[in-house]
């Protein structure tokens, strides 16, 4: 859409309210609503708002921020009454000057697609598959059913709800691949069809919402937490990537057998060469580290495979008749709590790293690393993941690579936020010690 579409769609669908989206460093959504008179205005010059008590935005003295508003993202909101209804569009964040602002992590993508571009590529295409739980509601984990994968019927108690999700998703102009009852009790997933980077990211952002409104409309409570019950998987945003050259995957070449052209085993050279530190932004709550932990569906280790659901990167195997949609590498360390902005930022400047840098992509482990013992890890090179925040904040303090893809302003904050987060947790007595060591010391 351009601004006259907008402005021809608020009258003739009774748009009364507008309400201007954008996300902190930690990728949570903030909002707020204009009446419907003042959008020929934010349109033209954007919204002065004050951005010091936006979380990683900047201090007092130097507030004042302007969002603008993307015409291309308008959408009515599906859960809202349809009369006198209210719409919404995401907003790139500018300084008074007009200038991007450097904390605003829409831009922080921006750039990363404009390095790509630089380099000769057309673009960056995502494809998201965020799992989430429902629970009865906020205060507790107790799940509406105990089904597992692919479940449907009495076993699957959510099929209307996620029906209703998809059908709000499909209304914001958001294509649906398929939806199903994930592995845990009360787990779902809603898979969207692969966008370019910054759309897919917006998705992201309407996806939480949506899955969230919805839920809270049928009386339920839905979490994008990535561990929240013992003993059970937790949840993933696997991201399947691929770059485009001359309007085709740059990945591809059915002239290899793994089908990965030298752009492509470049590129997920690079993510393997980062891995370990882009854990900051991919998984970056304490809760995510009680995910990344050995059996149960989550990588752990920094390698590669074709089939090996334990490696960081996943090349997935193509039937008889591969054509461009093969070669899409699945990143499955990210979370469905992340900040999508930054993490596809990151994941660019990791794989355009390992093509400048020429990068020699190791030989895929096939094998299950769960089952190696840590002598033979070591013998083939397989490195870890972080196994706590606190591991992970110090390998992205040190990271270059974050500190080029994010600038100094994200990626100093960011930092700062994730290390209070890790000591405030670090200082907690949890039922786990009262339980086991205070009838023994």
């Amino acid at each position: 859409m351009t601004s006259e579409d907008v402005l021809r769609t608020v009258e003739e669908r009774d748009v009364k309210f507008i309400r201007l989206w954008f996300t902190d460093i930690l990728g949570r959504l903030k909002s707020f609503a204009l009446p419907v008179e003042e959008l020929p205005t934010a349109l033209e010059r954007g919204v002065r708002f004050d951005g010091s008590s936006i979380t990683g935005f900047n201090p007092i003295e130097e507030s004042d921020m302007v969002a603008v508003p993307d015409p291309a993202t308008f959408a009515i909101l599906p859960y809202r009454p349809q009369e006198q209804s209210v719409a919404r569009m995401l907003c790139d964040i500018r300084t008074l000057t007009g200038a991007p602002y450097e904390g605003d992590p829409r831009y922080v993508l921006r750039r990363a697609l404009e390095r790509a571009q630089s380099m000769g590529f057309d673009g960056f295409e995502v494809g998201t598959e965020l799992e989430y739980f429902y629970f009865r509601d906020s205060t507790g984990t107790e799940p509406l059913d105990r089904g597992g994968y692919f479940d449907l019927t009495t076993l699957d108690a959510a099929s209307d709800v996620r029906r209703a999700t998809v059908l709000a998703l499909e209304q914001f102009g958001i294509d649906v691949e398929y939806s199903h009852h994930e592995s845990g009790p009360s787990q779902h997933e809603i898979d969207m069809r692969q966008r370019d980077a910054l759309r897919m990211a917006d998705n992201v952002m309407t996806y939480r919402t949506v899955v969230k409104e919805v839920a809270h409309a049928h009386g339920w409570y839905a979490t994008f937490m990535p561990k929240p019950m013992m003993g059970e998987n937790g949840s993933g945003m696997h991201t399947h990537v691929m770059l485009t050259k001359d309007g085709r995957n740059a990945f591809f070449d059915d002239a290899e057998p793994n089908l990965l052209s030298i752009h492509g085993r470049q590129f997920v050279a690079g993510l393997l060469r980062h891995a370990r530190e882009l854990c900051l932004v991919f998984a970056q709550w304490v809760n995510s580290y009680k995910r990344l932990v050995p059996g149960f569906e989550a990588p752990v280790y920094v390698a590669w495979s074709q089939r090996n659901r334990s490696a960081v990167v996943r090349v997935p195997q193509q039937g008889n008749v591969p054509d461009q949609s093969a070669a899409r590498p699945e990143l499955r360390s990210p979370d469905p709590a992340c900040n999508p902005y930054l993490a596809f930022a990151a994941i660019l400047h990791a794989g355009l790293d390992g093509i400048a840098r020429g990068e020699e992509l190791p030989e895929p482990m096939e094998t299950n690393l769960y089952h190696l013992s840590h002598e033979e890890r070591l013998r083939a090179g397989v490195e870890l993941l972080p196994a706590t925040l606190g591991e992970a904040v110090e390998l992205g303090a040190a990271s270059e690579l974050l500190l080029k893809a994010f600038g100094e302003h994200i990626h100093d904050r960011l930092i700062e936020i994730k290390r209070q987060e890790w000591e405030d947790y670090r200082a907690q007595v949890t039922p786990f010690e009262i339980e086991t060591l205070l009838p023994l010391l």
